[in-house]
């Protein structure tokens, strides 16, 4: 019996994409299929990074492939690819850079710079092109916690090279100034040195850009929400009372200058004892959880409050790059690909497809 594309078709709608849940023949991942008796090909791709996630589908598909009558040897070919999608209306998107993702938290102290750099990690662990931009101006700490350092490189005297490691590009203004100096700027100052990092710095053909906000809602994220172009913002919280009071200020912040928010993290969510394993919810219990639900946001994840996060970020070699196969490293992976599939669910960016008009005389 001939193998038909419809039959093909039909089988592999019964497999579903691990993320998103939906099946791969409706959301139109399944491409470019070939039959030639009984061999088939064809290629599955994704508009979002997941590395980790290709040996399980591909087994699921070609066991649904093979399940058709008469075929009999299956190619299959998976892929990401990450395009921009739209920021704020009006603001153009960032050379080099295809999606800007802010991190913020409102209040300091809840994690929110160790989940930056774990969550850009785990993206490029699935196959993204990463950087991060540390926008705490008084308080950078993502040079400590990427282990980058030194002065960057220019080679035009007008723009810096980011620092990489770990294969993430990084821009601190750790890197600019002295480790023990104090940022004893005002909130101008503050915002200039921010849009020259961000402008000045040579990215090189970035996926998704981080921004590790600073805590509050001033200047800095004023200016973030109405001059850089933001694809979306993760919201980081404790469970605690006074920690959710703060980030409810930033979510409606973002709110009010049309920043869409793609979801929230409860970091430090429970303590496990490392001798005798008992849980134990320090900060209060599924407070972020229940703030997601009241605004209507998506829920991205819980991460423990852990000796050893802690330890492997201070030590430049984050939980994702520390431990890849920890329970932790696992929670930070699958929120970057919610995040990931939040973003590519969003509209394009179609501004670089517009015609560029140009007016001449004939004379």
């Amino acid at each position: 019996m001939a193998v038909t594309q419809q039959a093909l078709l039909a089988a592999l709608a019964s497999v579903q994409d691990p993320q998103t849940g939906k099946d791969l023949v409706a959301t139109r991942a399944v491409r470019n299929v070939q039959i030639d008796g009984g061999d088939v090909a064809f290629d599955v791709e994704l508009g979002y990074p997941a590395q980790t996630l290709f040996a399980g589908l591909r087994t699921r598909l070609i066991a649904a492939a093979k399940a058709v009558e008469g075929v009999e040897n299956v190619s299959v070919s998976i892929s990401s690819k990450v395009v921009a999608h739209a920021a704020q209306r009006g603001v153009p998107l960032l050379p080099g850079v295809k999606n800007i993702i802010a991190v913020a938290s409102g209040k300091g102290g809840v994690g929110k710079s160790t989940t930056t750099a774990n969550l850009a990690l785990a993206l490029a662990a699935e196959g993204a092109r990463v950087g991060v931009l540390d926008a705490d101006i008084y308080g950078p700490s993502q040079t400590m916690m990427l282990g980058v350092s030194g002065k960057p490189e220019s080679t035009d005297g007008q723009t810096m090279e980011p620092k990489q490691n770990h294969g993430v590009q990084v821009m601190s203004i750790g890197l600019l100034v002295d480790q023990d100096q104090a940022m004893i700027w005002r909130g101008p100052m503050a915002v200039q040195a921010l849009e020259q990092m961000l402008r000045q710095t040579n990215w090189n053909d970035l996926d998704y850009l981080l921004i590790d906000l600073p805590p509050g809602t001033g200047d800095i994220q004023l200016t973030l929400s109405q001059r850089v172009p933001v694809t979306g913002a993760v919201i980081v919280t404790t469970p605690q009372d006074i920690a959710l009071l703060d980030a409810k200020k930033g979510i409606k912040m973002f709110e009010k200058v049309g920043v869409p928010i793609l979801g929230v993290i409860e970091n430090m969510a429970m303590h496990v004892c490392s001798h005798c394993g008992h849980v134990e919810h320090i900060f209060g219990a599924d407070g972020g959880k229940h703030m997601a639900a009241d605004f209507q946001l998506d829920y991205l994840g819980a991460l423990p409050l852990s000796l050893q996060i802690r330890e492997q970020a201070d030590s430049g070699t984050p939980t994702v790059v520390a431990a890849p196969t920890s329970e932790a490293a696992g929670i930070y992976r699958q929120v970057a690909r919610s995040i990931a599939v939040k973003i590519a669910q969003q509209a394009k960016d179609f501004s670089s497809k517009f015609p560029t008009i140009t007016v001449s005389s004939n004379t």
